[in-house]
């Protein structure tokens, strides 16, 4: 080839190239594999390489080199980069629009373009006649430092703006401005989920420094004097606003606008012609925020109409007619202001922080629990003490940080009781860990957390009795233990306040159905220290029969599968036990276990099964025993070992965990197809 054929051959190649990144990088979707892809890439380079005059800056082969930077320029902003006010409830959204209609009184009901708001670290990029010149930070909104070398290395950065689509505003008028003019994108520099797990694996393995969370990893990213550190990490850019006029009118039609010139968008963003529709639309977000791929913490709320918004102007460092609508937080600072003790139905004796109340997650929240007294030490946690607290999955309140810089000089030590708060009896450290006990097993608190167990989903699954009747009952000496509710009459509940006589006929009823169970939910329910589902289930398979589970000896025990020595001595123990003795006598003269038998090799042998969302034929006890019944296993939590998860209606977070982990995934027509006799 000539000079200008090799010429030709270059931009060819360069054009291509970049349409493939287009659809891998911003559409997730190829049409070559990666291998064609990078010998196209190859070819560039080689081609570069024997005439670097022909090396531009928008070439795909610019996006990893130079020498490590010393430090970072400043580059002042065209435009300053705001940034946004915030706001947690649905009274501040509504303040907000009734500042904005004052300040503007044609505002009656403005429409609204909604979009995620990625939690990233936000960028400035900005072409001059379609090629990227520099990249920014926000920095103070008016100056930032000049990250352009590692932009470069963001594949979903384009090098060089084309219209990749046709355009619904002045197409002459677009192309001009793309092709000879100055146009700048902002956006969100981003670390997936899966990326950022990826990188703190690595660092683990080599004893590094381990990562918080992804938007950090992603400032600090971008930050890298050296390119090629960047450009190991794999981040990602999602844009949502665009400074040039190419016609739009409003902000909906820059993202689409965004889209032609190759870039990602929030592909979830919607025009609001209501401003409540806000609501529906961020509880949604915020359900499905787990399963996204990238972490965010609420919403942006914009006035879609280009006009009004620049009408609206600027408060202080922020635009009027925007406001991030975030989520509740996850985290919150909150002040301990007592310490108390929870005995559990095992008799374990377990530290409650008694906090102020703080609202987290959406959810207001008064206790955290401190597991043990290793936990308090670990967090050198005093009464009167400023903590993070945290809800562990969503759910759980925890303490994760305490701030001793906060301290005043008030706080107290807290020690364990020496004595049960609740019997009085000795309370004994175990020699295993941190666990302290009440041994009393007539202990109030031990027998009323046992009935509450009894009388759960995890034990008879009783319908009608919570904790308020079973205290109640408890209260008025009705039952002592989970056996005596077997022995309820109508008579015996009317007397007890707030009872119907039609509630009290609903809860003999729902005792009655439970008369029955199966050999695995009866030994679950008896609440023998370490014998979950699992455990109870493997004993009901391999015994077949109380009598000989009553019988087993330590060593027999230990020979099942899954069991160790720990969990051995308790069932050992638990069926030698004078009271667990008596109680269990007393409550077989009331129940009947049905259905004992060992379990035969079935077609489901060897394979875990993990249950998510609700399943239309089965309830999720049938499901669970249909696969038992199989041989197969069931899990709660999805790993590795998993073979299958079974989706129901509205699955949880299970699902976003089965799919990353290649979990082969059955909906419940083939999971009941599976299990078909």
């Amino acid at each position: 080839m000539n000079k200008s054929e090799i010429k030709a051959r270059v931009e060819r190649l360069k054009k291509v190239i970049n349409y493939h990144r287009h659809l891998y990088h911003v559409l997730d979707r190829q049409e070559i594999s990666d291998a064609a892809l990078d010998s196209l890439k190859h070819e560039l380079k080689k081609l570069e390489d024997d005439h670097p005059d022909l090396i531009t800056p928008d070439s795909p082969t610019q996006r990893v080199g130079g020498q490590p930077l010393k430090s970072f320029k400043k580059a002042v902003h065209r435009v300053p980069m705001l940034s946004l006010e915030d706001i947690f409830e649905e009274k501040e959204f509504f303040d907000w629009l009734e500042r904005i209609k004052k300040k503007e009184p044609s505002l009656i009901k403005p429409a609204l373009f909604a979009e995620k708001k990625y939690d990233g670290l936000a960028l400035s990029l900005l072409y001059k006649n379609g090629v990227l010149k520099k990249a920014a930070t926000r920095g103070n909104g008016e100056t930032g430092e000049d990250v352009t070398q590692n932009a470069k290395t963001i594949e979903a950065i384009p090098l060089r703006l084309e219209l990749m689509l046709a355009l619904d505003i002045d197409k002459k008028k677009a192309e001009a401005a793309v092709k000879s003019g100055v146009l700048e994108v902002r956006g969100e520099a981003l670390i997936s989920k899966k990326e950022f797990d990826r990188i703190n694996k690595e660092q683990k393995q080599r004893g590094g420094q381990i990562y918080a969370n992804p938007r950090n990893l992603a400032a600090g990213s971008i930050r890298q004097l050296d390119s090629r550190i960047t450009a190991s990490r794999k981040l990602d850019f999602i844009a949502y606003d665009l400074i040039a006029d190419l016609g739009q009118k409003k902000h909906s039609e820059e993202h689409k606008i965004l889209s032609v010139l190759g870039f990602k968008t929030d592909p979830e963003a919607k025009i609001l012609e209501q401003p409540e529709q806000i609501f529906p639309f961020r509880k949604k977000t915020e359900k499905e925020r787990n399963e996204l791929p990238y972490e965010i913490d609420g919403l942006v709320a914009v006035v879609d109409d280009n006009v009004l918004f620049k009408k609206l102007g600027v408060a202080g460092k922020a635009p009027r007619a925007a406001v991030a609508f975030k989520f509740s937080p996850l985290e919150a600072a909150a002040k301990v202001k007592d310490i108390i003790i929870q005995v559990g139905r095992t008799g374990v004796l377990t530290p409650v922080a008694i906090l102020e109340p703080i609202k987290i997650g959406g959810v207001t929240v008064s206790r955290a629990t401190l597991h043990n007294e290793d936990e308090i030490r670990r967090l050198e946690l005093k009464i009167n003490d400023t903590v993070i607290v945290g809800r562990a999955g969503d759910v759980i309140p925890n303490i994760k940080k305490t701030l001793k810089a906060l301290r005043s000089g008030k706080e107290k030590d807290f020690e364990m009781p020496k004595k049960c708060p609740v019997c009085g009896q000795p309370v004994k450290r175990e020699k295993s860990g941190a666990i302290h006990r009440c041994e009393n097993k007539k202990c109030q608190a031990r027998s009323l957390r046992q009935l509450y167990y009894f009388v759960s989903k995890q034990g008879f699954d009783i319908e009608g009795l919570g904790p308020k009747t079973i205290n109640a009952l408890f209260g008025q000496g009705l039952i002592q233990d989970a056996a005596d509710l077997f022995s309820l009459k109508e008579g015996d509940l009317a007397p007890l306040e707030r009872f119907a006589e039609k509630s009290a006929q609903n809860i003999i009823k729902s005792i009655a159905s439970r008369k029955e169970a199966g050999f695995a939910r009866f030994i679950r329910s008896l609440g023998i220290l370490n014998v979950g589902e699992k455990t109870a289930q493997d004993l009901a398979d391999y015994f077949g029969s109380l009598k000989k589970l009553e019988k087993a000896g330590r060593q027999e025990l230990e020979n099942i599968p899954n069991i160790g020595e720990a969990v051995s001595q308790s069932i050992y123990d638990w069926f030698r036990d004078p009271y667990c003795r008596s109680f269990l006598k007393k409550l077989l003269k009331n129940v009947k276990i049905k259905n004992v038998k060992t379990r035969k090799s079935g077609k489901l042998k060897g394979l875990t099964f993990v249950l998510t969302g609700t399943l239309r034929n089965l309830s999720r006890d049938e499901a669970k025993a249909k696969i038992y019944e199989l041989s197969g296993n069931v899990s709660e939590a999805v790993s590795k070992k998993t073979d299958y998860a079974v989706i129901g209606k509205e699955p949880g977070s299970k699902l976003a965990k089965a799919k990353k982990l290649g979990v082969k995934i059955l909906n419940e027509t083939e999971f009941l197809k599976l299990i078909k006799d």
